[in-house]
């Protein structure tokens, strides 16, 4: 799942309605930033889960997106997945928009990030998302709108992220998240009844330090993952990640 700051609403922000934000008659080509992002990683571990993550092996991501003057936003992102027991190996797709801005230095955003899976099956969610920043410290809510197998609607991933620039062109950001969880899925379909052995958990600290590549435009970087416990009560441990990414304007 990409990292990028949105988060819970009272109402979900649908495509169209943003796409129609985006394309409106009176918006210049020069009101509309277009980018996007490749990346290889040595594993991908997705809010703190090792033990069964997303891709035990090294996984290609990236994407597009689009923003608008105004604040609005959309954007597609995708990674190939890898599970250790050999089984649902798939592709994972993030669809997202929302709007942001900022008042008296403070930032926020709101959205959605819609999550659709290939050769995963009951793995479509929807995620509503709103932040707060302020300087380098930006903190989200991401609340489950429905049950899939990765999650009951109700659960809520908190997370706490700051970033900063160190000599020698180096930077570091640190994640932490935690969870509070939804008892059960309403229909008992996806989590099986009693998994949930608790209400709220600690899920992650991640703390990442990266450098450019000479004069290439791309990025290399190292995560250290420090892992929580899952809704289970199943502690996951610690491991590191390595990546190289590059980022480009269209």
């Amino acid at each position: 799942m990409k990292k990028f700051s949105l988060s819970k609403m009272a109402t979900i922000i649908t495509a169209p309605v943003l796409m129609t934000g985006l394309m409106a008659s009176n918006a210049s080509a020069a009101d509309i930033s277009l980018s996007g992002n490749i990346s290889v990683i040595s594993k991908y571990v997705l809010r703190g889960v090792q033990k069964s993550a997303e891709s035990n092996v090294p996984a290609l991501q990236g994407g597009f997106d689009a923003s608008h003057s105004s604040g609005l936003y959309l954007g597609y992102w995708a990674s190939n997945l890898s599970y250790s027991d050999g089984d649902d190996n798939g592709y994972e797709n993030d669809l997202y928009g929302g709007y942001s801005g900022s008042v008296a230095g403070v930032n926020f955003g709101v959205g959605f990030i819609q999550y659709i899976y290939i050769d995963i099956e009951d793995a479509n969610g929807t995620e509503a998302v709103v932040n707060l920043g302020y300087g380098p410290v930006t903190v989200q809510a991401q609340y489950l709108t429905n049950d899939v197998t990765w999650g009951n609607a109700g659960d809520i991933y908190w997370t706490a992220n700051a970033g900063v620039d160190l000599p020698k062109d180096f930077s570091l950001g640190v994640s932490l998240g935690y969870y509070t969880y939804s008892d059960k899925d309403s229909d008992n379909k996806f989590i099986a009844d009693g998994s949930t052995t608790i209400t709220s958990g600690f899920r992650h600290l991640n703390v990442s330090i990266s450098h450019p590549i000479g004069n290439t435009g791309a990025d290399m970087s190292l995560t250290a993952i420090y892992g929580g416990t899952t809704r289970d009560d199943t502690e996951q441990g610690s491991t590191g990640v390595l990546g190289i990414s590059y980022a480009f304007d269209i």
